[in-house]
């Protein structure tokens, strides 16, 4: 009896303490996010992309692409003025464990186990930028697949950095129907590399 009390002891602990941590970085990375309208733009980027891809008319899909190159642009700039604002903070609270599932404290326990959120902010409003500028002569539809994985790759990150990679993944299979090794084939090589660099191969 006193083995499964302190098995729920240790349980109830290890929950709360869990909790506390993503609390803390879910107010970090909201009080950045909060300054911008990466999230709304994301939301109508992907919804206007749906309507492209439905339109039949030829000419009314052309015109809503062209439609949807100034919210690339914008949400690009945006994101770009986030990544370099949030570059200006300490290094210790934008540490992401690798660990696929929450451990409380594992970024300062295991730290070699860890990577620099910022620098893999750094990377998506890279990546983003390129997939709008669209260097590759892309076709608009390949286009819309490219920038859309870029964009879920990063909500991925920040969705990790809040609460672990296995959440992180399974939200984007539930919201997107896509698997994290499918959005990560996506992205433009230049993103994953260096994304795959940052993290080391044991986090893929």
């Amino acid at each position: 009896m006193d083995f499964f009390i302190l098995l729920a002891l240790f349980a109830f602990g290890f929950y709360g303490l869990n909790s506390q941590e993503q609390r803390k970085r879910i107010a970090l990375l909201g009080s950045q996010l909060g300054q911008f309208q990466i999230e709304k733009l994301m939301e109508s980027l992907t919804q206007g992309y749906l309507r492209a891809l439905g339109e039949k008319n030829l000419a009314r899909r052309d015109q809503i692409w062209q439609l949807l190159d100034s919210s690339e642009t914008q949400l690009c700039e945006q994101f770009k003025r986030f990544a370099a604002d949030f570059a200006k903070l300490d290094a210790a609270p934008t540490r992401v464990s690798t660990i696929a599932f929450a451990v409380p404290f594992a970024d300062r326990l295991l730290p070699s186990a860890t990577f620099d959120l910022r620098q893999a902010f750094a990377i998506h409003a890279q990546g983003l930028e390129r997939a709008a500028m669209n260097l590759a002569q892309l076709s608009p539809r390949d286009k819309a697949f490219t920038l859309s994985a870029e964009l879920f790759l990063m909500q991925h990150t920040c969705h990790w950095f809040c609460k672990s990679k296995n959440v992180a993944s399974a939200r984007l299979l539930v919201r997107h129907q896509t698997a994290y090794t499918q959005v990560l084939a996506a992205v433009s090589p230049a993103t994953r590399d260096a994304y795959t660099r940052l993290l080391g191969t044991s986090a893929i």
